[in-house]
């Protein structure tokens, strides 16, 4: 089997980004975005995805994380892109739930080639740590676009805020899991014979 690995570089004006991914890996990773928080999330996405990622970010945290957030979500999602080559007996289709305490999200994922996201985490807090909540659905819709892929993320109950993201993360992180994993064919699962 060929290795399902990519890195991915992108430096503008307000980043610089350096990301590896291995779709095969057993979850390890190295991640420093400058924000503690977006650490935390793509940790946790890396541990339960099962993932191994390295990523490096220096951005311009003096203006706000806007930018910094959203770049690291477009180069995870082209790292995915990539790594996953002509989509070869891949699962594609995947959906899961994940708890947290009182949180409970649900994420369904069609690794499509139709870039599409529909986000609704349903956070009240202006920000945790360093993290604007109105960037963490962001982060999501960014790497769906970028990964031309088509994601639901729904919390569907909680009342803390922390909760509710790492719930949102954590069952991305099971549906990826599964929906890359490899079933066996060398088939691209899809009717039109390509994604």
């Amino acid at each position: 089997m060929t290795a399902r690995t990519a890195t991915v570089a992108r430096k503008t004006k307000e980043t610089d980004i350096s990301l590896t991914l291995n779709l095969d890996g057993t979850g390890q990773s190295d991640i420093s975005t400058g924000i503690g928080f977006l650490d935390h999330m793509l940790t946790a996405l890396a541990k339960h995805s099962r993932m191994d990622l390295q990523l490096s970010c220096k951005g311009d945290l003096h203006i706000d994380d806007h930018h910094s957030a959203e770049d690291c979500g477009l180069v995870l999602g082209e790292a995915l892109l990539e790594a996953l080559g002509e989509r070869r007996g891949i699962r594609r289709f995947a959906s899961a739930y994940a708890p947290l305490d009182e949180a409970l999200a649900r994420t369904v994922i069609d690794i499509s080639g139709r870039p599409f996201a529909a986000i609704s985490l349903d956070l009240q807090r202006e920000a945790l740590g360093g993290l604007a909540c109105e960037n963490i659905p962001h982060v999501l819709f960014s790497f769906a676009m970028k990964a031309q892929l088509t994601l639901h993320v729904d919390v569907l109950r909680g009342d803390n805020d922390h909760h509710k993201a790492e719930a949102a993360f954590k069952s991305l992180a099971l549906a990826l899991r599964d929906a890359v994993s490899l079933d066996g064919s060398d088939d691209i699962p899809s009717t039109k014979g390509v994604l």
